[in-house]
């Protein structure tokens, strides 16, 4: 493996500032990027837009110096939420989008998503060629740019329009929220657009802080205690935390309990189903089997896809879903656009309870919350594979009910089972849900068991 060729992921760049993500690496990136787009067809327009990271700014204005260097136009938004980015690029009708951010990790990491101009998330093989193509310094000087053919830059803020489309399509007057917006990306949009839509809210840690100091800007339930406690006491509807670059966003409800993705998801499809009657529900392979019993009933088709964003805005798109559910919080609702943007949740939210005469609580209480527990077991990296491979055909062979789409996935009637290889870490998961709390050791000892007489094996 090449020096710093780790950096590049499944679905984005990540690293740490000034050991792995440096101005210079940035500069090659943004080159790559546009050897890329040349060689792919894929136009000769970016967006670039970053988070509120102290490195973002720095590492934003390498990497557009890189794509002006292949020849290629820059509109630059500045500093934004990643779904005032992706609105801004969707809207101009740019050919690519890269947001500089490393979403909910530590203040000193940072990265780049990218995206196609309609929103979806570029798949692992472009972020792959983005990469090899950085090792090649005289490849790359060659596809430099002519004085006369580099690329020009504009720079745009559509903050307005982007609160006017939401203004236009959401009439949500008297709801009252609280938004912990985590000293991250949506501080700088979220509170301007709720007074915009004329919801009374609250806000916690709306102020911008690169060492995001209040909480960790991973949502999670340890982090946003603070939220909880004030949604329960405060007479509010609902309450909304988002992670650091604002395509996740959770939901709390007027007890103050923090709602799973599938459960926030389902609430809304549930609500769209009632003036459709039917729809296409995608859900990736981790989500639970609840999506299936609460919304197959209704009308819904579930379709179930692999975990990552990309497949989500992708398959979103394929197969003219009505929403799609991620089970780490990201969530897309095509009929507004494709890619996640976080906002659309808390707005979605107060749709439903405005036109309802019911609290949050209780369209909670009726959807079921099975156990589930994850497992990682450790298998070197250059074997992970290789033993996902095997657990394929020995499963498949045992299990009526099999899911080769991404890693394996066994559903039984008490339950169910997912083995998947980690993408970043030398690992396996095992991840299982159960109807009740006595199946879940039931379910996952006999899986745990032969996962590790398989890495045995293959040792």
């Amino acid at each position: 493996m090449k020096k710093g060729s780790h950096i590049f992921r499944a679905y984005d760049i990540r690293g740490v500032f000034g050991e792995d993500l440096t101005p210079e690496v940035m500069v090659k990136i943004g080159r790559s990027l546009a050897a890329l787009m040349e060689d792919e067809g894929l136009g000769n327009t970016v967006l670039v837009g970053h988070d509120v990271r102290g490195s973002s700014q720095l590492l934003s204005g390498a990497f557009l110096a890189g794509v002006l260097a292949g020849g290629v136009d820059v509109t630059w938004t500045g500093s934004s939420s990643i779904g005032l980015a992706a609105f801004t690029g969707w809207m101009l009708k740019r050919d690519v989008i890269a947001y500089i951010t490393a979403s909910h990790l530590p203040p000193e990491w940072n990265g780049i998503k990218f995206y196609t101009g309609n929103g979806i998330g570029f798949p692992e093989d472009y972020n792959k060629r983005i990469g090899d193509m950085l090792f090649d310094d005289e490849k790359l000087m060659k596809r430099s740019a002519a004085w006369d053919a580099v690329g020009v830059i504009d720079v745009i803020s559509m903050k307005e329009e982007y609160t006017r489309y939401f203004e236009s399509r959401f009439d949500v007057e008297g709801v009252k929220v609280i938004m912990d917006c985590g000293n991250g990306s949506m501080s700088l949009i979220a509170p301007h657009l709720f007074r915009k839509l004329k919801i009374p809210a609250y806000t916690l840690f709306s102020n911008i802080d690169p060492k995001f100091p209040h909480r960790e800007s991973e949502p999670t339930k340890k982090s946003l205690k603070a939220l909880m406690e004030h949604t329960k006491k405060l007479n509010v509807d609902f309450g909304v935390a988002f992670d650091g670059d604002g395509d996740r966003g959770v939901i709390v409800d007027d007890k103050g309990r923090l709602l799973t993705p599938e459960q926030t998801g389902i609430i809304i499809a549930k609500d769209m189903l009632e003036e459709r009657g039917e729809g296409i529900v995608i859900a990736n392979v981790e989500c639970s089997r609840a999506i299936e019993d609460v919304l197959e009933p209704l009308g819904a088709k579930v379709v179930r896809i692999p975990v990552g964003h990309t497949f989500l805005t992708l398959e979103a798109e394929r197969q003219g879903a009505m929403i799609g559910i991620e089970s780490s919080g990201h969530m897309v609702i095509p009929e507004y656009f494709l890619f996640d943007d976080a906002i659309l949740i808390p707005l979605k939210i107060a749709q439903i309870l405005s036109k309802s005469d019911r609290k949050l609580s209780e369209m909670v209480d009726e959807i079921p919350v099975y156990p589930k527990e994850r497992i990682d077991i450790p298998c070197a990296d250059d074997r992970k594979f290789t033993v996902i491979d095997s657990l394929k055909a020995s499963l498949s062979e045992r299990y009526g009910d099999v899911n080769t789409l991404d890693g394996i996935r066994v559903d039984m009637d008490k339950g169910w089972a997912l083995v998947r290889a980690s993408n970043t870490s030398p690992k396996i998961r095992l991840t299982v849900e159960a109807r009740c709390d006595r199946d879940l050791g039931e379910i996952a000892e006999p899986f745990a068991k032969e996962i590790r007489k398989e890495i045995k094996k293959e040792a």
